[in-house]
C-alpha cells in the first residue's frame, strides 16, 4: 500500500488558519496536522521527527506548511527548517503566512497583467503607492514590485517612522529597495497620489483609504488595485468584483482591481503550490517568489 500524503503545517499562534487546512485538503493531501504555538526553536525537533519517520520514499509523500501572522518569522521558521534536514531526508516546504505572500502576488502578477495591456510596459520604473504598507500583505506586495522593477513606497497612516521602519526591514532581509512614507491626512494622501503610477490598498477592511475627491489629483495614475472585500471601497470606485475595469472619475482612464479578481489569482497561486510540494517529488523551499512566479504564469 502506498503511504499517504501527510501535511505538517506549523504557526506560532494558538490556532491554524481554516482557511489553509480546507486548501490543504482540497489540494489532495491526504492528512493535514497542525502544530499551534510553535516556537523558533521548537522547528528543528518537529522536522526532524517528520522527516526521520518516513525512510527516504516517505519524505517525497510529506511536506510542511508554514503560516502564522508575522511574515518575517514565518521565513526564518522555513529557514530553520530547512537546515533541519539532511539527505536523503528532504521535504518540500511552503510558507504562506495569513496568506500573505499569495495574496500579494495575486496583486502584483494582476497589476502587471494590466500595466502589459497598455503601452506602460510592465512594472519597470513604475512608481508604486501601497497604503497599508506596513501590514503582511501591503509589505510583501511593495518587496515583489522593487524586485521585479518599480519603485515601490509603503505607506503608514501613523506615521513616517513606522513606514521606514518596515521598509528597512525588508530591505535588509530581503533586498528590495523600499521607502516609506506617512499618509495620514488628505494632503499627504494627495501628494503620493499625484506621483503615482499604481495604487496598492492592503490596509484594514472596512476603512476607506483613498476617496473619488483625491482620485482626481492622481494624474499618472495606470492602475488601482484593492483587496478590501469589507464596504466602503478602500479606494472609492474600485469594485470587489472589477479586474481591469475603467474607474469612473479618473483623469487618467486608470483601471480597478478588486478584492475577488486578486482573491482568484490567490486561490489559485495556493492551490497549485500546494500541489507542487508532492507532485514533483523533489524537495523544494517555496514562499512569496515562488508564489509571484505561479500567480503571473495564471493571469498570463
Amino acid at each position: 500500500m502506498e503511504k499517504p500524503f501527510l501535511l505538517h503545517m506549523l504557526t506560532a499562534t494558538k490556532n491554524h488558519s481554516p482557511f489553509d487546512v480546507n486548501m490543504a485538503y482540497d489540494a489532495g493531501w491526504s492528512a493535514c496536522t497542525p502544530y499551534t504555538d510553535v516556537t523558533l526553536d521548537e522547528v528543528r525537533e518537529l522536522v526532524q521527527d517528520a522527516i526521520f519517520s518516513r525512510g527516504p520514499n516517505g519524505v517525497k509523500r510529506t511536506g510542511i506548511f508554514v503560516g502564522g501572522r508575522d511574515t518575517h518569522l514565518a521565513m526564518e521558521m522555513m529557514q530553520a527548517a530547512k537546515k533541519s534536514m539532511v539527505p536523503p531526508f528532504e521535504v518540500s516546504l511552503f510558507a504562506d503566512p495569513s496568506g500573505a505572500f499569495t495574496t500579494a502576488a495575486g496583486m502584483v502578477a494582476c497589476v502587471e497583467r494590466e500595466l502589459k495591456k497598455s503601452q506602460a510596459g510592465g512594472l519597470q520604473d513604475k512608481r508604486i503607492v501601497v497604503f497599508g504598507g506596513t501590514g503582511p500583505v501591503g509589505s510583501t506586495a511593495a518587496m515583489l514590485a522593487s524586485n521585479a522593477g518599480a519603485e515601490a513606497i509603503i505607506v503608514s497612516h501613523h506615521s513616517l517612522a513606522k513606514a521606514e521602519t518596515v521598509a528597512d526591514l525588508c530591505n535588509q532581509r530581503y533586498g528590495s529597495a523600499l521607502s516609506g512614507a506617512e499618509g495620514s491626512n488628505d494632503v499627504s494622501i494627495v501628494e503620493l497620489l499625484s506621483e503615482a503610477d499604481v495604487v496598492f490598498n492592503a490596509a484594514t477592511e472596512g476603512v476607506q483609504v483613498v476617496n473619488s475627491s483625491q482620485l482626481l489629483k492622481a494624474e499618472r495614475l495606470k492602475v488601482a488595485c484593492d483587496v478590501n472585500a469589507v464596504p466602503p471601497e478602500g479606494i472609492e470606485g474600485v469594485g470587489v468584483m472589477d479586474d481591469g475595469v475603467t474607474i469612473n472619475g479618473s483623469p487618467t482612464n486608470a483601471v480597478g482591481i478588486g478584492a475577488l479578481a486578486v482573491g482568484n489569482v490567490k486561490y489559485q497561486a495556493q492551490h497549485l503550490l500546494l500541489k507542487r510540494m508532492y507532485e514533483t517529488g523533489e524537495a523544494e523551499f517555496l514562499d512569496f517568489n515562488n508564489a509571484f512566479e505561479v500567480a503571473r504564469e495564471y493571469v498570463g
